[in-house]
């Protein structure tokens, strides 16, 4: 049960030649790989491809029509293996997953990949998460293809040219023998337009057509194969690639009329620069520039003599590259100094070392660069439509009073749980365990449950890694007062916590806490499904109305720790907070020796809000009598203490004015996107905090014995409420 469904979309993966294909880059991209005739398709989900993998699993129809094997797999590592298919056999496939993060996961197999070679084009298909809206450390996938020799291809951020980079790419993998890099950037996967679609390739070999087995021992990854293998890569792969590139025109240069300077920028960064050209006056909004552009499709490797050849007339040159350490710029000064150009290169003394190049910064390197080829005499007819103080004064648009202002009247808000999350009740009973007990040292892992960190739990030391906040609390397991508590999803259990974690942990007899929160998704990427969720990828629903977590037919997280040999493990409902925090108490001064775990199971509420209320929507709508619960707070005897809150912080929890005209402070109020979960109230009576919350069960198309009851239960409040007394004027 993913985020979305693409189950309309993937009709267009249908469209024949000369068809005009409308929608998202990662429809593009999928449709551009049933052009190429691939064999194989598999991946990871992760920000910004998870769609990509939600695309590809709705597909499933029209990959397995054409013999395409799909496979949702366990981790990166994972899919990184699945391309040694290529290594010996004529076969394409392609991989994705999300950044450095997954690459990282899944470098030990891309290194041996890129080792030994491929016969067949293998496409990695990364999702480039850096700068704004980036959810990860900032790093760039440029490094890893340098160190490995993967080449990597960066594409504009148009339709047309997502499709036809990636057709060009498994030829451009195949002429050079190695595996690529497609990078597709946080705007590029959701940038919509169109394009003109050719027919699908059913591949060579596939489903369809078995290949014969074929064994080449020179490609295996061990001495002596080794050094030969990094000989081709240097002598062979690498002039092979840049002629291919070369002769085939993946890079683009677009002409203009001021000859003496130009601009080099990565494909990615392509349109962000037109726009900035079109601000200055310089471009129009169809790409037209009045300055020439070297557009680097490939980012690498470069390609010596296009560089030479665009540089060749020019005094100034300005590189639009994002991040640091400035990889590009370091090759493309080599490439000049090599060749005694006088061309001078501008960048980072320009531009920022750091951080995504965004449209303002975009727009005030290259102020900056133009300023300084007036002052050289190389623009002499250029009148700048923008002065350099405007586009100062356009970069802080807010002075101090306006941050002022804004500071008093927007309070920040971090990110948090969703309204009626099963993780909040958990983080809200440690942290009344912990008031109890005193501080503890927890390793949190990446996944919803990082938000804890946040206000209002404040909650959690460190993030290593997807799966490894166990592994990294056994450094400092035995330098603490109390157990060592670590916090990971089901997600992370599944993709490296029971190897790298609780395997380990049993190995070395660590004597701490895990808690796996179990929420029956993958829920921070978009919902997908796991191994704990689905057996036979079949989902079966509660009940609407149990108010109970769904129970599927899954592979067990509490079976998988007992056979890895934790003895001590308890599975609690995550919103049972007071038995959450017996267990937790208990969980943390036992004396029995070994790894304990709790299984904090409760599900996604996103995805069972997505599964119920259509079932509820139509119950409703078909006249059939149907309960939804919500929570109440009683203004007459809130307090205003917003301990309800500050434990729960809750979307669906807010304030309002106190009705007491003797009262200031403002009274707690559950507005109308409460899901009913209860952990509002039972969090203030957990805590033994307030009386004021209460259930209400609001009741659609009630029958006769519920108006009855109904009519009744008012009688009796009627009789029982005091009378109103007037007094005397």
């Amino acid at each position: 049960m993913a985020e979305r469904s693409f189950a309309k979309e993937v009709l267009k993966l249908e469209a024949g030649d000369g068809e005009t294909v409308k929608g998202e880059g990662i429809l593009a991209i999928t449709k551009a790989l049933l052009q190429s005739g691939v064999s194989y398709v598999g991946g990871y989900q992760g920000s910004p491809i998870s769609h990509l993998m939600d695309v590809l699993n709705d597909a499933q129809d029209v990959l397995s029509e054409l013999g395409v094997h799909f496979e949702a797999t366990g981790s990166e590592a994972t899919a990184a293996a699945m391309l040694s298919a290529s290594i010996n056999y004529p076969i394409r496939g392609a991989v994705t997953w999300k950044s450095t993060v997954g690459t990282n996961v899944a470098s030990d197999a891309l290194s041996n990949l890129a080792s030994s070679g491929v016969v067949g084009g293998a496409m990695v298909i990364v999702g480039e998460d850096y700068g704004e809206g980036s959810s990860i450390m900032q790093e760039r996938s440029y490094a890893f293809a340098m160190k490995a020799q993967m080449w990597l291809l960066d594409p504009r951020p148009n339709l047309t040219s997502i499709v036809g980079m990636v057709e060009k790419g498994f030829e451009l993998s195949e002429a050079s023998n190695t595996p690529i890099f497609y990078m597709m950037r946080i705007r590029g996967c959701h940038v919509t337009g169109e394009f003109t679609a050719k027919t699908n390739r059913a591949p060579k070999f596939g489903k369809h057509n078995k290949v014969v087995p074929n064994r080449e021992p020179e490609k295996i990854i061990l001495p002596p194969n080794v050094y030969e293998h990094e000989r081709i890569k240097i002598q062979d792969r690498w002039p092979a690639a840049v002629s291919f590139i070369h002769e085939h025109k993946l890079n683009e240069v677009f002409l203009g009329k001021h000859k003496q300077v130009g601009l080099i920028t990565c494909g990615g960064s392509y349109n962000t620069l037109i726009r900035a050209l079109e601000r200055q006056g310089l471009a129009d909004c169809y790409g037209n520039s009045d300055l020439p552009i070297y557009v680097l499709n490939v980012a690498y490797p470069l390609v010596p003599q296009e560089v030479a050849e665009f540089c060749r007339d020019k005094d100034q040159v300005l590189l639009f590259e994002e991040g640091q350490p400035e990889y590009i710029e370091q090759g493309l000064t080599t490439l000049l100094r090599r060749q005694d150009s006088t061309t001078r290169l501008f960048g980072k003394e320009i531009l920022p070392r750091s951080g995504e190049l965004t449209g303002q910064v975009t727009l005030l390197g290259l102020t900056r660069f133009l300023e300084e080829a007036i002052t050289q005499g190389l623009l002499p007819n250029l009148e700048l439509l923008l002065s350099s103080t405007q586009i100062e004064a356009n970069a802080n648009p807010l002075d101090p009073e306006d941050y002022d202002v804004l500071s008093l009247n927007v309070p920040p808000r971090p990110s948090g749980l969703c309204t009626g999350c099963p993780e909040r009740p958990l983080f809200s009973a440690i942290k009344q365990v912990q008031q109890q007990l005193g501080p503890f040292h927890i390793s949190s892992d990446i996944g919803c449950h990082s938000f804890a960190t946040l206000e209002p739990f404040n909650l959690g030391n460190t993030i290593m890694g997807y799966g490894l906040s166990l592994a990294s609390s056994s450094g400092i397991r035995e330098a603490l007062p109390h157990k060592a508590i670590s916090i990971m999803g089901d997600g992370g259990f599944w993709h490296n916590g029971l190897t790298s974690g609780v395997s380990s942990a049993v190995f070395n007899n660590h004597d701490g806490l895990l808690i796996v929160v179990n929420n029956g998704y993958s829920a921070a990427t978009g919902g997908q499904v796991i191994p704990s969720l689905v057996k036979s990828g079949r989902l079966i629903a509660s009940t609407i109305d149990s108010g109970q977590p769904s129970r599927f037919d899954h592979q067990s997280i509490e079976q998988a720790c007992r056979g890895a040999g934790v003895k001590w493990i308890r599975t609690i409902s995550t919103y049972d907070i007071d038995k959450m925090k017996v267990t937790l108490t208990d969980a943390l001064t036992t004396d029995q020796p070994g790894l304990k775990v709790i299984v904090a199971e409760g599900e996604c509420m996103l995805n069972r809000q997505r599964r119920i209320k259509p079932i509820m929507n139509k119950a409703i709508n078909t006249g059939k009598r149907t309960v939804r619960s919500r929570f109440y707070i009683d203004s007459e005897t809130c307090t205003g203490d917003h301990a309800c809150i500050r434990l729960s912080g809750c979307p669906s929890l807010t304030i309002k004015e106190n009705p007491d005209p003797l009262c200031i402070d403002p009274v707690s109020y559950v507005d109308n996107t409460c899901v009913g979960c209860g952990v509002c109230g039972e969090n203030v009576h957990s805590a033994v905090l307030c009386p004021s919350f209460s259930k209400i069960d609001l009741l659609y198309n009630p029958h006769g014995w519920d108006r009855f009851i109904a009519t009744a239960r008012a009688k009796v409040i009627n009789m029982m409420s005091p009378a109103k007394v007037e007094l005397p004027l």
